[in-house]
């Protein structure tokens, strides 16, 4: 039964699929299941049990809060089984609940200073990530560490064949601003997490008034956050590496977005 379980936890895992690990961390009295017991929660469906009835239905109640809820990551049920739940059982009861998701993917369009700097650091920080440039004298496996995906190809050619997904975060750090404009104007009513592109107020602006005019909303411009990064007066290519890699962890954990004054 364990090595099933387990299984079926590395299933979810290699499908990149979102779940809830709910363990029995406490078990006095009479109860249905002692410590040690485990079940894992999807969106859809379960895996092993708790003890059932009104305790496993209050379990996979909070185990889909948990699974909703951005930022939170952990949750404890503890509970009377006749006082809380009116169960038969005469004990108590505590289920410890972990999220496990997914690492999130972060594509890099730019390998320059910046996006050198950003790549392993967003991978540290638990980012699974991709750079993608078409200028070899930059863009070579060498200068990232294995752990980032490198890829050859022109930012908006790879974005035609492959496009982010939903939950994606993209960075945009080009060596060239008219390749900037056209990747915000491909990708800003697309409904990613995030995406950021490094950039003045001034050079913003004018992207703003050139969007518009060709007709997006100014729903999809205001989620582009530019100039990406946390206000942290960063200067170097690593302090604005590091001020990118910061907001991206604040939105990701359900902090509040940075937004232009």
């Amino acid at each position: 039964m364990k090595r099933r379980f387990f299984h079926e936890v590395a299933r979810l895992e290699r499908e990149g699929r979102p779940f809830v690990i709910a363990t029995v961390t406490e078990s006095g009295g009479s109860t249905p299941r002692e410590a040690g017991a485990r079940m894992v929660v999807t969106a859809n469906g379960i895996i092993g049990t708790v003890g059932g009835g009104a305790l496993e239905k209050r379990v996979v109640e909070d185990a889909h809060h948990l699974l909703s809820t951005p930022g939170r990551s952990v949750s404890v049920v503890s509970v009377h089984l006749v006082r809380d739940l009116a169960m038969c059982c005469g004990g108590k009861m505590s289920v410890f609940l972990e999220k496990v998701e997914p690492e999130p993917t972060l594509w890099v369009f730019g390998a320059g200073h910046v996006g050198t700097a950003l790549a392993p650091l967003a991978s540290q920080a638990g980012f699974n990530v991709s750079v993608v440039d078409a200028r070899d004298e930059w863009n070579a496996p060498s200068r990232f560490p294995d752990d980032v995906t490198v890829i050859n190809a022109d930012p908006e050619d790879h974005i035609k064949a492959t496009p982010p997904q939903e939950n994606d975060f993209v960075v945009i750090v080009t060596h060239d601003h008219s390749l900037d404009e056209s990747l915000i104007r491909r990708l800003a009513d697309h409904p990613l997490f995030f995406l950021g592109m490094i950039g003045s107020q001034g050079k913003w602006l004018r992207f703003v008034s050139r969007l518009t005019a060709r007709g997006l909303s100014d729903e999809s411009i205001h989620r582009v956050q530019c100039p990406v990064g946390l206000d942290i007066g960063a200067q170097t290519p690593i302090e604005i590496a590091v001020s990118i890699v910061a907001q991206m962890i604040s939105i990701r954990r359900g902090g509040e977005k940075w937004t232009r004054t």
